[in-house]
């Protein structure tokens, strides 16, 4: 499901947009979730029963060695109750992630901005970890993955289409449909396999701390390749 962050609804009148990948593209280095996970243990939130229902879960469901069926279930945080989590994850990410932006990717945005273009994070993390750095970097839109409730408690499954590989670019449609945006004059920033539908959809593609194989993708596309640390 898109996420409109609240820190703009406004409608830029260009055609032009600048969509962003959060981990390990604007925070570079560990994934929020992870650190997330983590920071929760600490807090007594979870521990080793959730940590062993995902992985028991990806064993199951294992045809090959991804990860993607962890990415549609978030498993550690099913029965939880969805108020307390959020508020929790807020205060993570201003005190964890925030202040993890990289300056590089500031600059890069400020430039997107300044140039008239939307600028739009895309990303499979959690949308109460994202919406912070939503927040204080005023973008215009924040797509990231929704957890489904039940009666205030989160299930643990991801509202389909999840934001990542594929489902990004179903998300990047939609707003194509929507704002009447080019995307052969559009940009994209991305790390991983999970942005290469994306970077390949749009006018001006770049690489960003390139994982798993990513630049040997960008070599054979001739996409330029940038490191923000």
């Amino acid at each position: 499901m898109s996420v409109t962050s609240s820190a703009s609804q406004r409608r830029v009148a260009t055609p032009i947009a600048a969509f962003f990948d959060v981990d390990n593209t604007l925070l570079p280095g560990e994934a929020s979730e992870v650190g997330f996970f983590r920071w929760l243990r600490q807090r007594g939130v979870v521990g080793w029963p959730e940590a062993r229902a995902s992985v028991a879960w990806w064993l199951r469901h294992l045809p090959s060695l991804s990860l993607q069926p962890l990415r549609e279930r978030k498993l550690y945080l099913a029965g939880k109750p969805a108020q307390v989590i959020e508020s929790l994850g807020e205060e993570f990410c201003r005190e964890a992630l925030c202040p993890r932006v990289c300056p590089a990717a500031m600059t890069a945005i400020e430039r997107h901005r300044s140039a008239g273009h939307l600028v739009i994070l895309l990303t499979g993390s959690l949308d109460f970890l994202m919406e912070p750095i939503a927040e204080s970097l005023q973008v215009d839109r924040c797509i990231a993955s929704q957890l489904e409730q039940m009666e205030g408690v989160y299930t643990g499954q991801v509202v389909p289409p999840l934001p990542y590989g594929d489902g990004k670019l179903t998300h990047v449609h939609r707003l194509v449909r929507e704002l009447e945006l080019d995307l052969a004059a559009c940009f994209a920033y991305g790390d991983s396999p999970g942005d290469q539908a994306v970077l390949g959809a749009v006018g001006h593609p770049t690489v960003v701390n390139p994982i798993r194989g990513m630049d040997r993708v960008a070599r054979r596309h001739g996409w330029p390749v940038v490191s923000w640390r």
